[in-house]
Parts: C-alpha cells; structure tokens; sequence
C-alpha cells in the first residue's frame, strides 16, 4: 500500500497541477500523511529549475501550516494523536517526546524537522506537550525552508549528479546536518 502511494504522489509530480499537489502533499504531511513531499519536490525542481525556490516556498508554507494542524491534533484530539503515534511507531512515546520538548524544546523542532525523521511526529508531540504555539511556528518555518530550499537548491544548481553523491552518502549529510543544528541551538543557549 506504501509504495502505491508513493508511486501516485511521484505521478502527480509530472502533472499540470503539480504545485497544488506540492502543497496538498507538504500540508498533510506534517500531519498524517506517509510520504515526504520530498518525493514531489524533487522531479519538480529537476524538471522546471527556474521554479526552484518557489516550489521550495510552496513546500514550506504548506509544511508549517500542516504542522499547525499536527499541532492541534496533539492539544484537542489527543486518542486520535496517539494513534497517529502507534501508527508510525511510537505506541508509547508520547511520555518519552514530551520528555524531550521539556529537556530540549526547540532543540527538537530544528534538529528533526530538517531530517527526513517523519515531523509530524513532531507537530503532534509538540501539542501534547503544550508547547510555545509561537516558538513551535518561526522553528518549523526555519527549519523547514532550511530542509526545502536546500534540496531546491541543491538540484537547481547541481542536478542528478549531487543527488546521487546525497543519496549514497545519506547518513552522513544527515549526521553533519544535525551536528551543525546542535552547534546552533547550544551556542542560542549559551549566548543567550
């Protein structure tokens, strides 16, 4: 069943109403949905490279909007969070993630909300965690337009080639992009 979605949203990728499913895709993905909008992005920027940065900007308004709505789902349907939560793997994370928003907080929205860790694992623990409505929102928009404008980038500038090299050498690129977001957020901490 997977994979049948998968291969439908990288169908509606080549469509004429790419963009509206661009945004579809990034909005219900931040909330429920299985599949990144990533998969979208990708082809789309490969195939209209002068779009680049608007299809980014698609992918991060719809995302924090969607993670809004994640966010909602946590505070006011917390049976249906927990089910979102059972469903991709965590039946009882909901105690360990709100451990982590009150031990680290934004630390946690910029470091998973740039890796391909599924975010509305974030979105819906934030809510069941209360956490700030406010820094929840400008983290998501920073640490989303970081994730979307770099792959946009990325393939506008550097095309199937890099893509290849990310793809190989994935866990690195993750593993320094986290490093470098912990540099971030401890030198916030400490300077301010």
């Amino acid at each position: 069943m997977l994979r049948r979605i998968y291969d439908w949203v990288l169908a509606l990728a080549g469509s004429r109403r790419a963009p509206a499913a661009l945004a579809v895709v990034s909005f219900a993905e931040s909330s429920f949905f299985p599949i990144p909008p990533d998969v979208m992005l990708g082809p789309m920027v490969l195939a209209r490279p002068d779009k680049a940065f608007r299809y980014a900007a698609i992918c991060t308004a719809a995302s924090v909007l969607g993670g809004v709505l994640g966010y909602a789902i946590g505070v006011f349907l917390e049976p249906v969070a927990l089910q979102i939560l059972a469903l991709f793997g965590h039946p009882e994370g909901q105690k360990e993630f709100e451990a982590w928003f009150a031990q680290y907080g934004l630390g946690i929205i910029l470091v998973k909300g740039l890796t391909p860790i599924p975010y509305k694992l974030v979105t819906i623990t934030a809510g069941l965690a209360h956490f700030d409505l406010f820094t929840f929102i400008w983290a998501s928009v920073v640490t989303r337009g970081a994730r979307f404008f770099l792959v946009a980038g990325v393939l506008k500038y550097f095309g199937p080639a890099i893509l290849a090299e990310v793809e190989r050498r994935m866990t690195l690129y993750a593993l320094l992009g986290i490093a470098a977001l912990i540099a971030i957020v401890v030198a916030v901490k400490v300077l301010g």
